[in-house]
């Protein structure tokens, strides 16, 4: 069970590791916070369950809802958005990614749907077996998946040459204008990328809590929670709270109760930030 329960943790906290990593990109490019993260998932997550009841095969939906959020949630938002709002106060973007957030949540629930709908179980319901050992396809593909692409987002950020630009930006905006980087560009870059990571992060968790309108609002508020307590302006800080608050989660509900699962991450997240106000692996700002 110890073992069964260690998988389920990781597997859940690797979720909100991706999404939070997409807080901390944007952070490291924009120092902007996207209050509209989660409500972003919940978008994708809606937009690739219309293409599979529409007889759309699943990897051509995933495909197709990597290009329209790109575009849409990543782009556009940025372009028509943040953009505009970039040289104002940081309260300013807070606040219309607050608006964008209700916007979206309250857009699919006018125009789709309030209702529950159950994602398409893409992994087979089949457990594994090793031994006494009972482990779901879904956590287990879930954390490979997960693995896969954080190695992915670091192999771009380290080895290629737009992921240097995105690392000259985090360390000093001005230094890496005058080094003749596009600021501007650059940071579209991070907001298709962050749109592009919530995809598939809403492709995992779609299976686990079904598709509805506010499914994304407490998984971008225990993202939050992640890249806060693992260290904001830090991309292992963010894998670290991550894997820390899914871990969390499920050993509470296991042998304490589910009704004191957020309680105890709060106080975890509480204590982090008297004790290290950078969180456990970020480094302190000015």
């Amino acid at each position: 069970m110890f073992i069964q329960l260690v998988v389920s943790g990781i597997s859940i906290g690797a979720i909100y590791a991706l999404v939070a990593i997409g807080f901390t990109l944007l952070w490291q490019a924009s120092r902007t916070v996207n209050f509209a993260q989660g409500d972003f998932l919940t978008v994708s997550a809606v937009l690739m369950f219309i293409l599979v009841c529409l007889g759309v095969p699943f990897i051509l939906a995933l495909l197709v809802t990597v290009g329209i959020s790109a575009v849409l949630l990543g782009y556009v938002v940025k372009r028509g958005i943040i953009q505009p709002l970039i040289d104002r106060s940081h309260t300013t973007i807070i606040v219309a990614t607050i608006a964008l957030s209700f916007l979206a949540s309250n857009s699919i629930s006018t125009f789709w749907s309030a209702q529950c709908k159950p994602f398409p179980q893409i992994f087979g319901m089949t457990p594994y077996r090793f031994g006494s050992i009972i482990l779901s396809r879904q956590h287990v593909w879930t954390i490979v998946i997960a693995i896969a692409l954080i190695l992915a987002i670091n192999l771009f950020i380290q080895r290629t040459k737009p992921g240097k630009a995105m690392q000259a930006v985090a360390q000093n905006r001005e230094a890496a204008k005058i080094l003749g980087i596009n600021i501007s560009s650059v940071t579209t870059m991070v907001f298709v990328m962050n749109a592009v990571i919530v995809v598939f992060a809403a492709m995992l968790i779609a299976p686990v809590y079904m598709v509805r309108f506010d499914m994304g609002a407490q998984l971008g508020l225990k993202a939050f929670y992640s890249a806060t307590i693992g260290g904001f302006n830090q991309i292992r800080g963010a894998l670290l709270g991550g894997f820390l608050v899914g871990v969390i989660e499920t050993f509470t509900s296991a042998y304490i109760s589910t009704e004191y699962r957020e309680l105890v991450v709060l106080v975890v997240l509480i204590a982090v930030i008297l004790i290290r106000k950078e969180g456990l692996l970020g480094t302190e700002e000015r």
